[in-house]
This record gives C-alpha cells, structure tokens and sequence, in this order.
C-alpha cells in the first residue's frame, strides 16, 4: 500500500515537473500571436519570452535550499498555488508590462517546483532501484514537457486566443493542491539554519546576470552590455561564494564539490546542455530558413530531440542494471557524439533524414547521463540536503541550455559572415533582402546564405561532437565510488543508517 502511495505520488510530481518545462518553449510559437493581440514591442517582447526562465535559473539554488529548511511539500504547496493563480493572470494581462510581471512572477513560483519534486522523490523511494526508475521518469517528464510545448501551443493556438497557452497549468496545479497533502510525504531538514538574505540576494544577481550577459551575448555578440552583465556576474558570483565559505548554514554547501563524482557529473550537465541547446538552436532554424518548413512543422519535426531525450532517460535503469553506470553514462554520450556526427554531412536531397536520425540518436544517446546522473548527484548527499543539490543539478541544466545558445549561436554566426564574405550578417536578413531584389538575383542571394547557413550546421555538429567525446571520457574517469547497486543513488542508504 505504502509503495502504490509513492507511484501514485510520482505520477502527481509529474505534473509540475512537466508544466515547468512547457512553460519554458511553449511562447515560441505563441509570441506572434500574443505580441499582436498587446501590440508588444520588441523589447517588451524579449522580457515576455526571457523573463520567466531568467527567474526559474536565478532562484532555483533559493528555492531548493529553502525547501530543505521549511518543509518540501510545503514549498511544493505555495509554489503550486502561486502558479496556477498567476496563470490565470498571465492568460487575461492587457498589457504587455502586466504579462512580462506575470511571467516573471511564474518564474519565481516555477522555481519552487524543480528541485522540490526532485527532493522529494528521494524520500519517498528508499529503494535504491525503485528511485533510480522514478529519478529516470521525472527527467524523461522534464524532456517531453521542453519538446513538446512549442506543439502544445501550436495546437491551441488553432482553436483559442493565446492566453490558453497559460491556463493549461490551472487544472493540473488544482490537482496538485488537492491530492497532494494525501499522497506527499512532508520533508524539512532538522539541522537547518535562517535563510541568510545577502546569500540569496547574492545568487540572485550573480544568476541573472551571468545568464543575461550571455542570452546578450547570443542576440547582439560581443558588446558592452554582455560584457558588463559577463563580468558583473562573475565578481558578484565570487562574493557569493566567499560568504558561503564563512556562514555556519550555507545556503548552497560548497563541500558538495569536494565529491568528485558530483563535479564530474555536474561539469557534464552543464556541457551537454551546450551542445543540445547550440545544435536545437541550428536545427531548428535549418528547418524553417534552409528546409522551408513552417514554425508549428518545425516544433513537430524537432520534436524527437526532446522525447528521444525523454526515452534515453526512462531505459537509463535497465541499462545500469546490466553495466555500471559510468559505463552506462559514457557509452550514451558516445552515442550522442555520433549523432552530432550525422549532421556534419546534412545536405542536398537527404537533408531532413540526416537530421532527423541525427538529433534523435544524440538525444537518445544523452538520457543515461540525465537520469543517472541526476541521481548521482542528489545521491551524493544526506536527505536533509537533497534540496541543494536537485537546486544545483537543475541551475547547471539552465545555465548550459543559455550558454549553448550563446556560444554555439556565436561560432555558427561567425561560419556564416565568412561564407558570405561581410555581405550579409544573418539567413533572416538575406531572405528579407533577396525579396527586394530582382529574381535572379535574389534566387542567387538566398541559394548562397543557405549554403553558408548549412556549414554553419556543419561545424555545429563538430563542435558538439568534440564536446559529448570529451564527456564521455570524464565520466569514465571518475573513481569507482560510482559503482553502486543497480540504478541505486550513492550515500542515500548510508545517510539514513
């Protein structure tokens, strides 16, 4: 009875686990719409499209150490209910300013729900296999609900107004509230301290300004705003970091990092989030710009990067049971190399086939690393600091997925002026351009930029190889503490003896 109670609990975590991730693409395909029914301006529609998941990266550490101190379920609560009635804002705002407050508030009550469902998995399956299985579908939940927001979107956005890309999560955090003080376990650490304001206030601007200073970096390259925001965060991040050092109760344990399976696993998260978000963010272009397909084509052809991740993670368990998990973990990274590999010969006829297999195999290829390494991390730790550690696995994903964008998004723009040779900055601007031209040349301006584009791909692809084969060999020398009972979480059993 106790452990039907802990899967009927799981499948409840599943909810905010998944909306948190579809809120994260879901405006990608609703923005147009939503920024001609406001009348949005460009910035003010940067701030729509940003400002909730600068939020969710900046206080995710906050949240996840303060879940630990007043109670998981209770934060997973308030967090619950914050969303669905801010939802419900954001669906009806009539103005821009009201959404881009709205979604910023979303993002404060996002961030309460990531680490706390992850945290709580850990006490509710004390089953080293058991928990490996629910850590391996609460990742594959996270994956499906990136991959298929844009979809969802797409699909209401042809029978409703775009505030129902908002009202979605109403229904599901009602259910939240109410099976949840039957079906979840409440968890509050024991030894926890005050929450130290200047720490919080700390990690907040270092956060969002490390993560703004590269989305910057992404949209304009190299400047003087990103390079302030850049460094801005970083002397900041070094403050933050020589207070914690000090403070008896921390709020992130920075003796977590002395574990070097949980630095290696964490360094990983971070890099592989790089070469996902640099390679979706060619492919996703490649196939509107070069390919000709439209944005809700787009969303349902990329698609199997996010549930091929979502299927790599959910067979992450029976893999572990079978080798170890390193071996489990850098084999799926091997694998994600070759399939970054795919797309280095993308071209001509058989483009979208290459692709296609392409970036499904790399994300097959990446689900043991998110499943089991994900466990490796909170299991690296007592229960009473699973919170910190879910809050730095999930701030690593974010951190990697912005400067994936940044600097993969560089390099490609990089390839594509010197293909072009200076006459055109972007694929965008020389499809705008070749219509104002005469036919030919026109024809002649954008058959160029799509080829430039495609090697642009091309050397996407090679980086991202380089980076899961470098991957692949860190994991594998990480010492043999890793090797634990099938999908089991080091140090959990041995911190509740």
């Amino acid at each position: 009875m106790r452990l039907n109670r802990a899967w009927l609990g799981l499948a409840l975590l599943m909810l905010p686990t998944f909306l948190v991730a579809v809120d994260m693409t879901a405006l990608l395909l609703a923005l147009p719409q939503l920024s001609a029914g406001l009348g949005a301006t460009n910035v003010e529609q940067l701030w729509i499209s940003d400002g909730y998941g600068l939020m969710v990266a900046g206080l995710v550490i906050t949240m996840g150490t303060l879940g630990d101190r007043i109670g998981r379920r209770r934060l997973l609560m308030i967090g619950g209910a914050a969303f669905a009635v801010l939802s419900i804002v954001a669906a009806f705002a009539s103005s821009p300013l009201i959404l881009i407050v709205a979604r910023a508030l979303l993002g404060i009550a996002g961030a309460t729900l990531a680490p706390s469902t992850l945290a709580l998995i850990t006490n509710m399956f004390q089953d080293g296999r058991q928990r490996g299985q629910a850590i391996a579908i609460w990742a594959a939940c996270q994956f499906a609900g990136g991959a298929l927001g844009p979809v969802l979107a797409g699909l209401l956005l042809q029978h409703f107004w775009w505030g129902s890309v908002f009202l979605v999560a109403v229904p599901a955090m009602a259910l939240l509230l109410l099976a949840g003080p039957f079906l979840l376990p409440e968890f509050r650490s024991g030894q926890a301290g005050r929450l130290d304001p200047a720490s919080v206030g700390l990690s907040l601007v270092a956060v969002l300004s490390m993560v703004y200073g590269v989305k910057q970096l992404a949209v304009e390259g190299v400047s003087v705003v990103s390079a302030v925001a850049l460094v801005a965060g970083a002397a900041i991040g070094v403050l933050f970091v020589r207070r914690q050092l000090r403070l008896e109760t921390p709020l992130l344990d920075l003796r977590l990092f002395r574990n070097r399976p949980f630095s290696a696993v964490l360094v990983a998260l971070v890099f592989a989030g790089v070469a996902m978000a640099g390679t979706g963010l060619l492919v996703t272009q490649y196939l509107q710009s070069v390919l000709g397909f439209s944005p809700v084509e787009s969303a349902l052809l990329f698609a199997p990067m996010g549930l091929g991740t979502a299927v790599g993670t959910m067979a992450a368990p029976a893999l572990a049971r079978r080798m170890k998990q390193t071996t489990a973990i850098a084999g799926g990274l091997a694998g994600s190399a070759l399939g970054s590999l795919l797309l280095v010969a993308v071209d001509g006829a058989g483009a979208l086939p290459l692709v296609m297999i392409g970036i499904t195999v790399l994300a097959l290829g990446t689900g043991p690393l998110f499943a089991l390494g994900t466990g490796l991390v909170v299991g690296s730790v007592p229960p009473e600091r699973a919170g910190s550690a879910a809050s730095i696995s999930e701030t690593g994903n974010y951190f990697g997925g912005s400067l994936g964008f940044a600097l993969l998004g560089v390099v490609a723009a990089v390839v594509y002026r010197s293909r072009m040779d200076g006459t055109s900055d972007s694929l965008a601007g020389a499809i705008a351009a070749s219509g104002r031209l005469p036919a030919d040349q026109g024809a002649e301006l954008l058959d160029a930029a799509r080829q430039a584009f495609t090697a642009s791909l091309h050397v996407t692809g090679v980086v991202a190889t380089v980076i899961f084969a470098g991957l692949a060999v860190l994991v594998l020398t990480m010492r043999p503490e890793t090797r634990t009972a099938p999908a089991g979480l080091p140090g959990y059993e041995e911190s509740r003896a």
